[in-house]
C-alpha cells in the first residue's frame, strides 16, 4: 500500500523516498538465508530508503526488484515518506522517515515529519546547551526526534502518547505534522494546531489510513464519504489495536496554507473541504472578470488563445478562457521526464528551458494570455516567454498570474527563503497597490507584452475559505506565528544589508537565516490486523 501512496502524492516531494514497517518477530513470514545472518527477522522496525523518485526508490518499473525490495517490507502497520527539501542535499541520511532505534522497545521508534520549524535554530540551540549533545545533520527533522526522544524518556514506563504530542507540540512554532510508530506498534498521526499542511483520514473494515492529500486515499479505494480532514490540533492514536481521536492543543485559529490550492497540492485532492480543481478554475474566472474590466487585446479575435504553463496552471487557464470565450490551447508541452521545476532545487533555468517546448503550430502569429499560478523568482517566467517569442513565433505574449504578488520569504516549508529570490520585491512594497506604471515595468523586467496579478481577496473567495484562516505570509509579509515574524525581521535587515552593498538580485540572501533543511510529506497507512 505504502508505495502506491506515495506515487499518489509524488507531486508534493520527488528527492527522497522511504516507508517503515512494524515488523514483530512472531508476524514474521519470510527469514531467508541472508536474514537468517544478518539478524533482518529481529528488526521490529524495518526502515527502506533511497533519494530518488517513489518510482526510482522502489523500482516500480521492475517487477522483480520491486518484489524483492516489498519481501521484508510486509507488518501490520507502516509509515511513508516523500522528501521536498528547501535546502540540503540529495543525500540518503536526509530521507526520511528518521528511525531511532533503542534497545528499550518503547524508546525505539520512527517518524516522518511535513512541515517546517520556524523555531528550528532556538530548538537547535536548546538541545546543544543541555550537555553533551551532538546532531549529526542540520535540519529541524533530526531537531524534532530528538525533543520526541526525550519526552519518551522522561516517561516511566510504556508511552503516554496523548501527552506526548502536547509537550512536544507546546514547544513547536511553525508547520508540522507527524507521522509515528514504534517498536511495540503504537501508532498517530497528528496535524499542527494551526492546520498550515493538509492532513486527510479514513477508515473501513479494520483499515486506518493517512495521507496528506486526499488523492491516495480515494486511490486506495475509500469513498468522499469516508474521507475526511484531520482537524488542527488533533491525532490519531493507535494503541494496544484500539484506535482514538484526540484533541493535543487549542487552535488559537486556522492558518491553512493557500499556497496548497494555488500549486503545490493534486488537482485530484479536495482539502480541508475545498477542491484543489475548482479552485484553481474559479481563480481563473477571476482573471477573465479583470480581464473584462480592462482589456488589453480584443477578447473576440481569432487570433487572441489562451495558454496555460503545465501543469498546475491549466485548471486557471480553463477558468479563463471559458469565460472569455476564447480556446485554452496547450501551446507549451512538458518534457515529462523531468520534475517541477519550482520545488527541484537548483539549475532552475536551465531546467526551465529543457522542460518546456513551445508548439509553433499553436502559437504562431497569436495574442497569447499566457497563465500561471504564480511568479516565484521569474525565472522560469522570462524562459518562457523567450521560447514563445523565438521558437512559437507568437505576436504577443500577456502574462496572467493566479495569486497576487510574491513578496515575502515561507518560514513555513515552501521554498521561498529569501527576499532577494524574490521577483515581486524588487519592484513592489509590501501592502502597496499595483498601478498600471508598476505593471508596464515588471511586464518589460519579464519581457512579456503586459503582466497582471491577482488581487489578495481573490485567494479567499476562490479557496472558499475566510481570509483569516488562511496563511498568506508570503503575501502580506504578516505571519501567523512569533517565530515567523521573528525571521522576517532578520531577513528584512538583511535585505537591506545587500541593497546598502549594492548586490544584485539573489547575489545575497537570508541562508544565514534560513537553517531548514528538509520539507516534507508523509502517508501512513494500516492493515486490518492491527484493528
Amino acid at each position: 500500500l505504502i508505495p502506491r501512496m506515495l506515487l499518489d502524492i509524488q507531486n508534493r516531494g520527488q528527492l527522497a523516498a522511504g516507508v517503515t514497517v512494524y515488523h514483530p518477530a512472531d508476524a514474521a513470514q519470510h527469514v531467508d538465508e541472508e536474514d537468517e545472518h544478518s539478524g533482518t527477522s529481529k528488526e521490529l522496525l524495518r526502515t527502506y530508503k533511497d533519494v530518488g523518485t517513489v518510482t526510482e526508490v522502489f523500482r516500480l518499473n521492475h517487477k522483480a526488484k520491486f518484489k524483492s525490495i516489498m519481501r521484508d517490507l510486509e507488518g501490520p502497520a507502516a509509515i511513508g515518506h516523500v522528501r521536498y527539501a528547501t535546502c540540503g542535499k540529495d543525500d540518503v541520511r536526509y530521507a526520511q522517515p528518521f528511525e531511532r532505534t533503542h534497545l528499550e522497545k518503547r524508546k525505539w521508534f520512527s517518524f516522518g515529519f511535513n512541515g517546517q520549524l520556524a523555531n528550528y535554530g532556538e530548538l537547535r540551540d536548546e538541545i546543544k546547551s543541555q550537555g553533551d549533545f551532538h546532531l549529526a545533520r542540520e535540519t529541524d527533522t533530526e531537531t524534532l526526534m530528538h525533543l520526541i526522544s526525550q519526552e519518551i524518556s522522561q516517561q516511566e514506563r510504556g508511552v503516554d502518547l496523548p501527552r506526548l504530542l502536547t509537550n512536544v507540540y507546546a514547544r513547536l512554532d511553525g508547520a508540522c505534522n507527524i507521522v509515528f510508530l514504534n517498536s511495540v506498534g503504537d501508532m498517530f498521526v497528528s496535524r499542527d494546531p494551526l492546520g498550515f499542511r493538509p492532513l486527510c483520514v479514513a477508515q473501513r473494515d479494520g483499515l486506518f489510513a493517512a495521507a496528506s492529500e486526499s488523492v491516495a486515499l480515494a486511490t486506495l479505494g475509500f469513498s468522499p464519504n469516508e474521507i475526511r480532514d484531520l482537524e488542527p490540533g488533533h491525532a490519531i492514536v493507535i494503541q494496544n489495536g484500539k484506535l482514538d481521536e484526540i484533541q493535543f492543543a487549542q487552535p488559537p485559529r486556522r492558518a491553512h496554507c493557500f499556497f496548497e490550492w494555488i500549486y503545490f497540492a493534486n488537482v485530484c485532492s479536495t482539502l480541508d473541504k475545498q477542491s484543489v480543481y475548482m479552485t484553481r478554475k474559479r481563480l481563473g474566472e477571476e482573471l477573465a472578470a479583470m480581464e473584462k474590466a480592462r482589456p488589453v487585446v480584443d477578447h473576440e479575435s481569432d487570433d487572441v488563445i489562451v495558454v496555460p504553463v503545465p501543469d498546475t496552471a491549466k485548471a486557471a487557464a480553463e477558468g479563463m478562457a471559458f469565460d472569455l470565450g476564447r480556446p485554452c490551447l496547450e501551446g507549451l508541452m512538458r518534457h515529462r521526464a523531468l520534475g517541477r521545476t519550482f520545488i527541484e532545487g537548483e539549475d532552475r533555468e536551465e531546467k526551465a528551458r529543457m522542460k518546456y517546448i513551445p508548439l509553433p503550430e499553436v502559437l504562431e502569429n497569436k495574442k497569447i494570455f499566457l497563465v500561471d499560478d504564480t511568479i516565484v523568482r521569474s525565472t522560469t517566467m522570462k524562459v518562457l516567454i523567450e521560447q514563445l517569442r523565438d521558437k512559437g513565433k507568437a505576436t504577443e505574449v500577456h502574462v496572467r498570474i493566479a495569486c497576487p504578488p510574491i513578496m515575502a520569504p515561507c518560514f513555513y516549508g515552501i521554498d521561498m527563503s529569501e527576499i532577494g529570490e524574490l521577483f515581486a520585491p524588487e519592484h513592489l512594497s509590501v501592502g502597496a497597490p499595483i498601478t498600471e506604471e508598476l505593471e508596464v515595468r515588471m511586464a518589460k523586467a519579464l519581457g512579456a507584452d503586459s503582466l497582471r496579478y491577482l488581487p489578495l481577496d481573490a485567494i479567499a473567495r476562490s479557496v472558499g475559505r475566510p481570509q483569516e484562516d488562511l496563511c498568506q505570509a508570503c503575501l502580506t509579509a504578516k505571519y501567523p506565528t512569533p517565530a515567523g515574524n521573528r525571521l522576517y525581521d532578520k531577513c528584512v535587515k538583511k535585505e537591506q544589508e545587500r541593497k546598502t552593498r549594492g548586490e544584485t538580485r539573489c547575489d545575497a540572501g537570508c541562508n544565514g537565516i534560513r537553517q531548514r533543511m528538509i520539507e516534507d510529506d508523509d502517508s501512513i497507512p494500516m492493515q486490518p490486523a492491527r484493528l
